[in-house]
């Protein structure tokens, strides 16, 4: 972490993070005592393998799930002292998600996919098309804008799905497994792609990855294994 951001708040802080869950007599610890914070501008990446507690983490900092004991902060919010209107809120205002599998809706054009947050948000309608199209143009797209997913490609779909998640200027996008169903050169661009939105937009970028050579591109790399981490880079 850099001086910078040593001055600023961080978007998103954990602090004894856990949650837990029974099956039968057992105990399953998928976040286990998880600290972390991330900064405006930071693109932080979580490694490990399937049931490491990857995507229950992502769930716990989007406030999809409550924690068994532990807190998170958004923005200086504390998720447990808030209503689950005003979470749902958080995530739709202040929160851009993307998905392994895209998540676009098939009968909309790329151009309507990215443009929905803000149609959702009673954006105007000369405002909504002014950042459709800058979003668009930022993820390499404007040839595309009239096509709808099944006529784009994976690395295409994605690119509408992240401009998607940054059109309504979100302070954090979570990012779960973005590249999984990419091939190797797509998944690169994708996650390039990721860590200058995070520079340029200043936004706080988290996401999870299997893969090991896109790791370089973090600001910051975190093994997470048993609901547990330790940074790497």
């Amino acid at each position: 972490m850099n001086n910078s951001q040593n001055e600023l708040d961080p978007t998103v802080q954990t602090s004894d993070l856990e949650r837990t869950y029974r099956l039968g007599n057992q105990i399953i610890h998928a976040v286990n005592g998880v600290n972390l914070d991330i900064y405006p501008g930071e693109f932080v990446t979580l490694q490990g393998r399937s049931g490491s507690g990857k995507t229950t983490l992502l769930n716990l900092v989007a406030g999809l799930e409550s924690p068994s004991s532990g807190r998170v902060v958004f923005q200086g919010n504390d998720f447990s002292k808030l209503s689950e209107s005003a979470l749902t809120e958080i995530r739709r205002t202040k929160i851009g998600f993307v998905f392994q599998s895209f998540g676009l809706l098939p009968l909309l054009s790329a151009y309507e996919n990215v443009e929905l947050p803000l149609r959702l948000a009673g954006v105007n309608r000369k405002e909504r098309e002014a950042q459709t199209r800058e979003y668009l143009e930022m993820v390499g797209l404007t040839g595309r804008s009239h096509h709808r997913p099944y006529e784009l490609s994976g690395g295409e779909q994605q690119r509408v799905a992240i401009a998607r998640a940054i059109v309504h200027n979100p302070p954090l996008v979570l990012a779960d497994e973005p590249t999984g169903e990419l091939d190797s050169d797509t998944a690169n661009v994708i996650f390039s792609l990721l860590r200058d939105i995070a520079g340029e937009q200043n936004i706080a970028v988290l996401a999870t990855t299997h893969d090991p050579t896109l790791l370089s591109m973090a600001t910051r790399t975190l093994e997470m294994s048993d609901g547990k981490f330790s940074e790497l880079t």
